[in-house]
Formats: structure tokens, C-alpha cells, sequence
């Protein structure tokens, strides 16, 4: 039996060898890219690619083939990638990312004018609380009117909830950014705490009806199981079902909600924390109608549509994975009248200023079917 050391020895000599012809192939990359744009040719070339693909798989054993396509399809993605970054490609959304870096503000402001969803108490509220040291805030009745709000700049920032832990993405919310324009400046994490209120007198095993927004009514699946010959109903917010218990003239009425709500509204704890998971975190964006990066953005947003083909998104998320980008969040929604088509929102984890970061956006913007960048920021814990 041969010595592990030796066999380790060797792989080391061949990775070796590997790394100057990785050195040569990206030299030819330089050069490749120094003709295209003496000819003003585009980086992508399918056909050249598609044939080198299955030259090399051919060039294999069978059992060897996928490896293969995967090792020069990833290869090809960082020969593109290092094209598109000599050639600097004209790309509308890195100029604005430069032009916005170029003018960020100092810092994020103190105070604004700030549209949320719900009433007095609602967790948005709390985030808004969290995001800002002074906020004067409108209430609206839906996501949308807030989305509707900052487009239309009658205010200044919005707060919306993205995502929990428990739960998931906030679906309404998602879909609603596929018809608005906007851009993320900040996020914040937010601890959820739901709790059973009733008006004073009220006792749990008076309560026959419980009202809350959807999220929270999942995030309480296990309690509200729990509860006999009760009926749950689903409302625009937890303030406002806190709000319209407090109102009710019926004494076996409920909400789940906030701390915040019970001390708002009058109502008394039924009971405490009764989400089912203790580590329950709600994700809120502040949304802006132009693009600000403020410093400190670490993470950004996209919106992408790939092309309708085998192998798409893969070779979408080669493009990060070549540029060392780490993905926090992949997410796909469906897309409206389209049938079997998404769209893909990402988070990921890169540093606005970065100069590998302008090169994924005018990667992804040159190559995607729809691309939407969203925005740069940091996020409050």
C-alpha cells in the first residue's frame, strides 16, 4: 500500500502545476480581453464556450465528465469575470453604486419622516424605534401604501417586515417589490415576542376568538393549538387587533401582540411569549425612494430573472462563488402571468466600496435576463 505522505506529496507538486497554468490561462484572459474591446465584442461568447465544454468532457472517462464540466465552467466564469473587469463594461447600476458612494452622507440620520404599516404599537413601529433615535411616523393601512408612500416621496423612509425566523419571508411584502421602485438603507433584527391580550376581566378560558396579523399567528402554531373551541382570525396587523379588542364591546375576544400593545390599548397578559420558538427574529427593511449608501454598508439586495435554460441559476451562482461573495439569503418568488418563471432575490455578504462587488453587479447586469440591484447597507442588532 502506497504512503499516505507520498500521495499527499504528489497532489501537492500537481496543485503546483495547476496554479501556473491557472496563471497562464488568466494572462490569456487579459489578452482576450485587449482584443474584444480593440473589436468591440462582448465578454460572453456561448458558442466558444458550449464547444469547449463538450471538447473537454470528451476528453474524460464517463465517470469523470461532470467534474469536469463543473471544474472549466467554473474556470469560464472567472476568465469572464476577470474580462469584465479590464474591459470595465458599461454597466447603469455600477455608475450609480460609484456615484452614490461618491456622495454618501456622514452618517444614517438621527430623525425622518417615516411611513408604517399598522397602528400605534405594531412591530414595525418598535423597529422604527430601533432604527431611529427620533422618527415622526405615518401609519398606513397596508404594505403597498407604504411602498406607494416613499415612491411618491410624501415620506421621507419606510419600515417594512421582510422575514422571521419561524415563519419565513413576509410573501406579501416580497411580491409588492416586484411592482415598486425603491432601495434598502438600512436593515434591522428585532426579538418577536407574542403575547395573548384580552381587556381586564377576561380569562383565557373566556377567550373564543384571537385576532393577529398572519406571521404571527404561525409564529404561535403550538399555543393556538393548544386552545379548545377557539377560532383565530387573521387581521392587517397586531396593533390593529390589539386596537379592535380594546375597542370590542365582547368580553371573549383576544390578540396576539406586543408588551407595547397591552400597555397602548389597556389590555391585560393572558399569556407571556407564547411564540413557539424562544430565538423568534423579524427582519425590517427601511426603504428609501433614492439610492443612498450610507458608510458601513456590508450588505446588499438583488432582484434577478435568469434565462429560461438548464444550468441557469448555476452559473449565476458560479459568478459568486469565483469573486469569493458570500450568499446570505436566496429567495424565489413567482413570477405574475409568467408561468414557471421566478424571480431570485439575494442577500449577500460584500462590502459596497469593494471593487469585486462592482464586478459581480456589472457581471450579473450584463448576463441576466432582469436584473434590479436594490441597495447597499448594514443592519441593526
Amino acid at each position: 500500500m502506497e504512503d499516505l505522505s507520498q500521495i499527499r506529496s504528489d497532489i501537492d507538486s500537481i496543485d503546483s502545476q495547476i496554479v501556473d497554468l491557472f496563471k497562464r490561462r488568466m494572462d490569456c484572459a487579459d489578452r482576450v480581453a485587449a482584443y474584444k474591446r480593440e473589436k468591440h465584442l462582448p465578454v460572453l461568447d456561448k458558442s466558444r464556450e458550449r464547444a469547449l465544454l463538450a471538447r473537454r468532457a470528451s476528453e474524460v472517462p464517463k465517470d469523470l465528465r461532470v467534474y469536469t464540466e463543473v471544474l472549466f465552467q467554473l474556470l469560464m466564469e472567472a476568465s469572464r469575470n476577470r474580462q469584465t473587469a479590464r474591459l470595465q463594461t458599461p454597466s447603469a447600476t455600477a455608475q450609480a453604486i460609484q456615484t452614490a458612494l461618491a456622495q454618501s452622507p456622514a452618517c444614517f440620520p438621527r430623525d425622518a419622516f417615516v411611513a408604517c404599516q399598522g397602528v400605534e404599537g405594531a412591530y414595525q413601529q418598535i423597529a422604527c424605534d430601533r432604527i431611529f433615535r427620533h422618527a415622526n411616523i405615518s401609519y398606513f393601512d397596508t404594505f403597498d401604501a407604504v411602498f406607494r408612500a416613499v415612491e411618491e416621496k410624501y415620506v421621507d423612509l419606510g419600515v417594512l417586515p421582510i422575514e422571521n425566523s419561524t415563519a419565513g419571508s413576509v410573501n406579501q411584502v416580497f411580491d409588492l417589490m416586484m411592482r415598486h421602485n425603491f432601495h434598502i438603507v438600512r436593515t434591522c433584527r428585532l426579538k418577536i415576542d407574542h403575547n395573548l391580550l384580552a381587556k381586564p376581566g377576561t380569562g383565557l378560558e373566556d377567550v373564543r376568538h384571537i385576532y393577529s396579523h398572519e406571521q404571527a399567528i404561525n409564529q404561535c402554531g403550538d399555543f393556538l393549538g393548544q386552545l379548545k373551541g377557539v377560532k383565530v382570525h387573521a387581521c392587517e396587523n397586531t396593533a390593529v387587533a390589539s386596537k379592535m379588542v380594546a375597542e370590542s364591546p365582547r368580553t371573549d375576544v383576544a390578540a396576539l401582540a406586543s408588551r407595547s400593545c397591552a400597555q397602548i390599548y389597556g389590555l391585560d397578559v393572558l399569556a407571556a411569549s407564547v411564540q413557539d420558538q424562544g430565538n423568534n427574529y423579524t427582519r425590517f427593511a427601511c426603504i428609501s425612494r433614492d439610492l443612498t449608501i450610507f458608510p458601513g454598508a456590508d450588505r446588499s439586495t438583488f432582484m434577478l430573472v435568469v434565462n429560461h435554460e438548464p444550468g441557469a441559476l448555476y452559473k449565476v451562482l458560479a459568478k459568486f462563488y469565483a469573486l469569493d461573495i458570500n450568499i446570505i439569503k436566496l429567495e424565489s418568488r413567482p413570477i405574475p402571468d409568467r408561468d414557471f418563471e421566478f424571480m431570485f432575490y439575494f442577500d449577500i455578504d460584500c462590502p459596497a466600496a469593494s471593487p469585486e462587488f462592482l464586478t459581480l453587479v456589472r457581471s450579473l447586469e450584463a448576463s441576466c435576463e432582469e436584473f434590479r440591484y436594490l441597495g447597499s447597507y448594514s443592519e441593526v442588532i
